[in-house]
């Protein structure tokens, strides 16, 4: 009986010992060791997907396993929100989303909260908003546009990918600083308003360089001031709103990369270092750089400092644009 206990007692021992030979084995296996699934909160061929398959290819040869993008359009971001937050901190699950997705989370409740769901990698990109009009509307600068809207308010309307998207406060956070009235239009997304803009159905529209780029150089829009400290590369006589006289105005089209939350710091300076990598190699920098947007490599605190920085600016164009929330 007694040798009997011992032979269990041993094979107990043997057994605790193998699992815990496993775990360490589990603990120190090299990452990754299976292909990356990185969430885009867009539909195909939108510049937040052009963004993801732009770093998507050198961060599969950084980490050596496939990086494939899952596209999970809707709501601003917050379809893909959602799904990425209820996904295991491995490291196999990434999201890739813009700035409008802190807008929706301002203006709509949601199921996720942004600093307790998620763990902020790096800033992937930031591009500026600017300001465009249809070329029948008689104005060519962000003094006339003020001009006109005053003489004839709540007369010139502008397009947006509906409520709480960073093209509807964007505007209203110009329309406040402002002191004048526009007419809010929105739309099932930015195409269909942009469309709708070339087509002389609204005036005007608050876009991304990035989407409005094309239009400009044809001749087909007129861009009257960019939202950013400093005039931007790809269009250089395009004046900033506070050269033109309108301050604290700035607001960028950024996107970042993100893991769900309690991911390990060991996996998140990994992801952040492959990252920085691939944003600081010149010909992804120059492919951002003919696009208007500029690489954003940083830290993952850098990141949630513009995660903060807009949810503080929202906020107050809520209030003083008497937005209501949904």
């Amino acid at each position: 009986m007694i040798r009997r206990s011992r032979i269990r007692m041993q094979t107990g021992l043997a057994a605790a010992l193998a699992i815990a030979v496993l775990d360490a084995a589990a603990q120190t296996t090299a990452y990754p060791v299976k292909p990356i699934r990185m969430i885009v909160a867009s539909g195909a061929g939108g510049g937040l997907d052009f963004v993801a398959r732009l770093v998507a290819t050198p961060l599969t040869e950084a980490l050596g396993q496939s990086v494939v993008v899952d596209n999970r359009a809707g709501a601003s971001g917050s379809i893909a929100a959602e799904l990425t937050s209820h996904s295991a901190p491995d490291g196999y699950t990434l999201m890739m989303l813009s700035a409008s997705l802190v807008v929706y989370g301002i203006v709509t409740q949601t199921p996720y909260d942004l600093f307790r769901d998620f763990d902020p990698i790096s800033l992937v990109s930031a591009g500026p908003y600017i300001l465009t009009v249809h070329p029948s509307l008689p104005v060519n600068s962000v003094k006339d546009l003020i001009a006109y809207a005053k003489a004839n308010p709540g007369q010139v309307s502008y397009g947006a990918s509906g409520l709480g998207s960073t093209y509807h406060l964007g505007t209203e956070l110009f329309a406040v600083r402002a002191g004048i009235v526009l007419t809010h239009v929105p739309y099932k997304g930015a195409g269909p308003a942009a469309q709708d803009l070339l087509a002389g159905h609204i005036q005007m529209m608050m876009e991304t360089l990035y989407n409005a780029l094309p239009s400009i150089r044809a001749g087909r829009l007129k861009a009257l001031g960019i939202a950013s400290a400093s005039r931007n590369p790809s269009l250089p006589d395009v004046r900033t709103f506070s050269e033109q006289g309108l301050s604290n105005c700035e607001f960028s089209n950024w996107t970042g990369l993100f893991l769900p939350a309690r991911a390990s710091n060991a996996l998140i300076g990994e992801l952040n270092a492959s990252l920085n990598k691939v944003l600081s190699h010149p010909d992804v920098k120059e492919r951002f750089l003919k696009l208007g947007l500029q690489p954003a490599p940083g830290t993952p605190e850098d990141l949630a400092a513009t995660v903060r920085t807009d949810i503080a600016r929202w906020r107050e164009t809520v209030r003083l644009a008497r937005i209501k929330a949904e």
